[in-house]
């Protein structure tokens, strides 16, 4: 018999909750604490799950690997992920989707952004002064403030292998956070099914075509963030758009069947090298730390879901807030993590930051399994191309292929 996938799970948990909150409102109403109970289940590790994803990936390259090429990589994905979050803003703010919805249940719920925000107090708020009050208050920006430098400075430690034990020790505390993040995950069929029973029994099915058309609207911005990439790439590594496209037709193909940037790292992998020309030394490095501290798709969906909920609720647009948005969801990609239901765990992270209430993850958990689709796509599309682009400038680039 043929196990159903977790996301076939959700779907049909998502298509119950539905039914359930559409026939039996008033007992679906009490299903919220199963939801919440699983919300705060996740929210549990979020930021163990963080802070040794990130101590990982940079403490596990060597410290030259961090040199000229480690530079590069880097600039190219905060680049590209600032350029997809700003996406995401400027088309929530253009097309409006947060107007659509008309749920005045879900808006009963205060939410205060702090929008009048002293510069210097937001910069300072960055840096940590105490990294287990960081943890403890669950503040994501500053654990990963705290591991990037730790992941640093653990690779510079370890050229000689002096702290290799240290090394081994936070990658087998990794092991066992992600063996427990996928213990909790396995009950995200049920929660999500709760939870979107209770939002359908207080707001009525008028809130699937407004989150139709957010989805339509994501899917869109994908494929033109996509399209700029390669025209960028093609010009700055002179190579052929259509041969950028042809050899990332079957990576795009199995990242949209699978809507897993794991499942489709060999592809990648190969397909770099084969069909694209990126060498050997340039894919090792850049594709598997991609897929660790790189995700487009992710900025772009965190930033376009929180100029929505801004909408649906009314709060100004202002700059600062904006610009705060925009550092979020670029900041949240550094704690993304290959585990299923990896949207859920994105929006987990970063909605209660910015005081939306956890029935906002809720309504979009529900469509998350449409939105992986192209997410997975801009995801691991951004990875790759951004190895062409590293390859280019070091000379490691075989056009020949093309």
């Amino acid at each position: 018999m043929h196990k159903i996938s977790l996301t076939g799970q959700i779907t049909i948990g998502v298509i119950i909750g539905a039914l359930v909150g559409w026939l039996l409102p008033k007992w679906a109403e009490n299903l919220t604490i199963v939801g919440d109970i699983f919300l705060r289940l996740l929210q549990m590790v979020i930021v163990w799950l963080i802070l040794g994803a990130v101590i990982e990936a940079l403490g596990s390259l060597k410290f030259a690997e961090l040199g000229k090429l480690g530079l590069k990589t880097c600039l190219w994905f905060t680049i590209t992920t600032i350029l997809a979050a700003v996406e995401g803003v400027l088309l929530g703010i253009v097309f409006k989707p947060g107007t659509m919805l008309r749920l005045p249940n879900l808006v009963k719920t205060k939410v205060v952004l702090h929008s009048s925000v002293n510069l210097r107090a937001a910069i300072l708020h960055l840096f940590p002064d105490n990294i287990f009050a960081s943890l403890t208050k669950g503040n994501v920006i500053q654990v990963i403030v705290f591991a990037v430098l730790f992941g640093l400075v653990l690779s510079r430690a370890n050229e000689n292998n002096e702290y290799h034990l240290v090394l081994k020790l936070i990658k087998q505390f990794n092991q066992l956070i992600v063996k427990l993040v996928m213990l909790i995950i396995k009950l995200a069929p049920l929660g999500i099914a709760c939870m979107f029973a209770s939002t359908i029994a207080k707001n009525g099915g008028k809130v699937f075509l407004p989150l139709l058309y957010f989805l339509v609207l994501y899917a869109v911005a994908v494929i033109v963030f996509l399209l700029a990439l390669f025209i960028f790439v093609g010009l700055v590594a002179h190579v052929s758009f259509w041969g950028l496209v042809k050899g990332l037709t079957r990576i795009i193909v199995v990242a949209f069947t699978t809507t897993s940037s794991a499942a489709t790292l060999p592809i990648e992998m190969i397909d770099a090298q084969e069909k694209l020309g990126v060498s050997k030394s340039v894919t090792q490095l850049v594709l598997p730390l991609g897929m660790a501290l790189n995700s487009n798709g992710l900025a772009l969906y965190l930033s376009l879901v929180c100029i929505t909920l801004m909408q649906l609720y009314g709060a100004s647009l202002a700059p600062v807030l904006l610009l705060r948005i925009i550092l979020l969801a670029v900041l949240s990609c550094l704690g993304t993590v290959v585990v299923p239901g990896g949207g859920i765990v994105a929006l987990t992270i970063a909605l209660p930051v910015l005081g939306f209430p956890n029935t906002c993850i809720a309504l979009f958990a529900g469509i998350d399994w449409f939105v992986g689709m192209f997410r997975a796509v801009a995801n691991v599309v951004g990875d790759t191309i951004t190895a062409v682009g590293v390859a280019a400038s070091t000379s490691q680039l075989n056009r020949d292929v093309y």
